[in-house]
């Protein structure tokens, strides 16, 4: 069974038009027009935002008349690990804002965290810390666009423990400084 995620729509749409397969799994893209559902990492062309829902169950969506894209194939499941990164990185999702170890996510799913590092980095190509950092970005750019807060605010919201870390991963993700991030937008 699939740990439920705590995204809005406007954050699954947005990983939806970014094709990030790190999402595979924790929901689908349902497209009202054309009766069928896709893997957020789909290539297809991206449907209009209106005819857009998001499940977080295949039973669910295949219950409210929904097919199987022919293309990204989201009934089957790639690995045979598939299940466990899903339960890791919903947990890393859902629980960002807090002090997230290697530890923690280990204990979460029941292996090692030698182990779990191994598997996470041979499923997605990264580590559990740097999909952690990804979250934290998202959703501290997210915040700069959308809110007033200050950058310290930010900071501590988007789960970083200290401002000289969310200013460092923030300029090596964005290519630029929280600041100019709220500029451009």
């Amino acid at each position: 069974m699939n740990s439920p995620i705590n995204l809005s729509f406007e954050e699954k749409w947005e990983k939806i038009m970014a094709c990030d397969q790190t999402y595979d799994g924790l929901f689908y893209t349902a497209v009202k027009t054309t009766k069928i559902y896709c893997r957020p990492s789909c290539k297809s062309r991206k449907p209009k935002k209106m005819n857009v829902e998001f499940y977080e169950d295949i039973q669910k969506v295949e219950e409210a008349g929904y097919r199987a894209c022919k293309r990204c194939q989201p009934e089957i499941e790639h690995s045979p690990h598939t299940q466990l990164i899903k339960n890791v990185t919903a947990f890393i999702i859902n629980e960002y804002k807090q002090k997230v170890t290697l530890q923690n996510m280990a204990e979460h799913v029941g292996i090692s965290p030698f182990h779990l590092e191994r598997l996470f980095k041979q499923e997605t190509a990264e580590t559990p810390r740097t999909y952690l950092e990804k979250i934290r970005i998202d959703k501290a750019a997210h915040l700069l666009k959308h809110t007033d807060y200050t950058n310290l605010e930010i900071c501590y919201e988007a789960g970083f423990q200290s401002p000289s870390n969310f200013y460092k991963v923030f300029r090596r993700l964005k290519n630029c400084s929280p600041t100019e991030y709220r500029n451009l937008s």
